[in-house]
């Protein structure tokens, strides 16, 4: 008898709950989720190294070229401009835009866009390399210098310091 009770209660117990669970309601709800990326650059430049430049010789009559790279970065999609400005010695330059001190002398040389050394890599306008950035993974742009034949400076170490820059 104690069983028929039990499964009595059972089934009275379910009986009561069938309506319950149909009573059941869900309510939902939408919220915004968002994100901003930002247009970004970074720029970086590897020295541009002549090494011996050789008046009587060597560079009498041949100039004395090198390259060198600026390595760009940006946010996929910008389009940006890669910029060299005349170094500290421009003032001092002959034949070219550009001059290393050294010794109370000056040798002059230049930086090009590209290898034929037709198109001088300045700071504005034309001289400007346009760069668009196709993601995130840095572009290496290389920088053709040259010093030109001839010239005619006393022994010394020579340097300038040139600045790269980013415009985005």
């Amino acid at each position: 008898m104690k069983k028929l009770v039990r499964a009595a209660l059972l089934l009275g117990f379910a009986a009561v709950c069938v309506p319950c669970a149909s009573r059941a309601t869900t309510v939902t709800t939408t919220f915004n989720v968002t994100a901003s990326i930002n247009t970004k650059c970074t720029i970086a430049a590897a020295d541009l190294i002549f090494g011996v430049y050789d008046p009587l010789v060597t560079n009498a009559a041949v100039p004395l070229d090198v390259s060198s790279t600026v390595t760009v970065a940006c946010t996929k999609g910008t389009a940006a401009t890669v910029g060299l400005d005349a170094g500290q010695n421009s003032g001092s330059a002959v034949g070219t835009t550009r001059a290393m001190a050294g010794g109370g002398a000056f040798l002059s040389y230049e930086i090009y866009k590209d290898a034929a050394h037709t198109t001088v890599w300045g700071n504005s306008g034309a001289a400007l390399v346009a760069y668009t950035a196709a993601s995130k993974a840095p572009a290496t742009l290389t920088d053709y210098g040259r010093i030109p034949a001839g010239q005619d400076q006393p022994v010394a170490a020579y340097a300038d310091k040139v600045t790269a820059s980013v415009n985005f």
